[in-house]
């Protein structure tokens, strides 16, 4: 069963991440009109509620921006995906409408602030790390094209880097193929907020995108050696 850890570089510079993970069987589809309520409901709140400025105030906004100075990245030049989705609905502009479990992705995202990311995880090789990138390190962004992730937390596999807080990849992108799905929700500060965060996400995949045989995981768990890498363990939805 595939595993995930946090390189000790990483940990170093950012003492309190935690990863809230999920997998799940998925049905993707197009457009989910049930779930386009509940995004259109949510963006219309934030919009008449929320000021730009305000955005990296946000606690778990605030404190990822600080993580990636830590790291070694400007914030502000390589937005967290929570920031810039959250910058979207606050200037007035929709989401953009991908398919149910990337929408309901965003949904999560915006609602909480944690920058969350989205994989097909048959398209993922062994064992996966959360570390920080390196100099020249190669990675296509989804609709981004080639982005420099060198000094950003990023998440790879056996065949390299895949996904960070600011685009996750061309290679592991869900598709209308996907059939498995890794959803990671990165914390910067601890994992308080994960439990009600991962019980939204896993709401979410149930009732919009007939989500299955889910298995989650806390990485790292609490009195767990800081170093011992977490499995998947099965729930009962």
């Amino acid at each position: 069963m595939r595993t995930i850890s946090i390189d000790e570089k990483l940990k170093k510079a950012c003492p309190d991440i935690h990863l809230s993970c999920i997998s799940c069987s998925v049905s993707v589809r197009g457009f989910e009109a049930d779930l386009w309520k509940l995004i259109d409901a949510k963006t219309h709140e934030l919009a008449k509620s929320l000021k730009t400025e305000e955005i990296r105030h946000n606690p778990n906004i605030a404190v990822a921006r600080e993580a990636y100075k830590a790291c070694g990245k400007d914030p502000a030049r390589y937005r967290l995906s929570a920031e810039a989705l959250l910058r979207r609905v606050v200037s007035g502009k929709v989401l953009y409408q991908i398919n149910n479990v990337v929408d309901l992705l965003n949904l999560v995202s915006i609602t909480t602030g944690f920058s969350i990311g989205g994989y097909d995880d048959d398209k993922l090789a062994g064992d996966i790390v959360m570390a920080i990138g390196q100099p020249n390190e190669p990675y296509q962004g989804l609709g981004r094209g080639e982005l420099n992730i060198e000094g950003m937390p990023v998440f790879r596999d056996e065949k390299g880097a895949f996904g960070t807080s600011t685009s996750d990849s061309d290679r592991t992108g869900v598709s209308a193929d996907s059939r498995r799905f890794l959803m990671v929700i990165v914390s910067y500060q601890s994992d308080e907020k994960l439990e009600e965060t991962t019980q939204m996400a896993i709401q979410y995949l149930t009732e919009f995108a007939e989500g299955k045989n889910f298995e989650t995981m806390i990485v790292p768990q609490r009195h767990q050696a800081h170093d011992e890498r977490m499995v998947f363990k099965k729930i009962q939805t």
